[in-house]
């Protein structure tokens, strides 16, 4: 279950567009809106206080428990943003992670307190400090603010591959197993044709070889996605595949330093 509640947030404007308005120096800017969202696993209650303050002690003392239990919350949360960006056929609705909110906690309560976000007992989760860190590092280890620049700059440009790749990715991570792999297809298609003497490399060469020999395999599956749900094979494939991808994108951002 999932309950989304507004902590703080602007007036609904007016139909009609109000003039713009003079701006005095040193004016605040507006305050941001805040929201709370709370997963809850209401099917799987406890007995009693003293077994769920057991629960919440030993999740909180193993980093591989909190990443399951964020990455659950994070992951419902973003079926219910999925669900709203089609249901409004919003094509810029944005998907979060851990690290987009202002404070995560983990804890138990009565069906009444969850439900209106509050808990009988909590820890706070610091997700910079967690396995979801060593995520983070990798990504540091890429210096994306130096290829920002170079892109704005005009001396780099994002290559189709790398965005539908993305996007097979936040597929493949929301469990939507027929998008990533429609989007796998064109990406892996891209992929193939961009980056085929991107770095002199022989585990560069190995990699697109072995996706070379996968290409109608994944021709395939993306044919069988259109028609329905993927089997546990395929969908290994696809996971599998978008991987290697990933792979070639992160040793060439390393190898030429961006």
């Amino acid at each position: 279950m999932l309950v989304i509640e507004a902590l703080a947030a602007r007036p609904i404007p007016g139909r009609r567009r109000r003039r713009p308005q003079p701006a005095e120096l040193g004016d605040r800017p507006p305050e941001l809106p805040l929201a709370r969202a709370t997963a809850v696993r209401a099917a799987e209650p406890f007995a009693n206080d003293e077994d769920a303050e057991r629960w919440l002690v030993s999740s909180s003392e193993s980093e591989d428990v909190v990443d399951t239990l964020v990455e659950e919350g994070v992951a419902l949360l973003n079926r219910a943003l999925f669900a709203q960006g089609a249901a409004a056929a919003d094509p810029h609705f944005r998907e979060l992670t851990a690290f987009d909110a202002n404070a995560v906690r983990i804890g138990y309560g009565s069906g009444e307190e969850v439900a209106s976000g509050r808990y009988r007992s909590a820890r706070y989760v610091d997700v910079w400090a967690t396995g979801s860190s060593r995520r983070r590092q990798r990504t540091d280890d890429l210096r994306p603010q130096e290829r920002v620049a170079a892109v704005l700059g005009g001396r780099e440009r994002v290559d189709a591959c790398e965005a539908l790749l993305l996007r097979a990715r936040a597929d493949l991570d929301a469990g939507r197993w027929r998008e990533a792999a429609l989007q796998l297809r064109v990406g892996l298609e891209a992929l193939l044709a961009e980056l085929v003497n991107a770095v002199a490399d022989p585990g560069h060469r190995e990699d697109m070889v072995e996706l070379e020999a996968r290409r109608s395999e994944i021709g395939s599956i993306a044919d069988a996605a259109v028609r329905g749900d993927l089997d546990a094979a395929a969908r290994e494939r696809v996971r599998e595949t978008v991987e290697i991808c990933e792979r070639i994108l992160r040793r060439r951002r390393v190898l030429r330093g961006g």
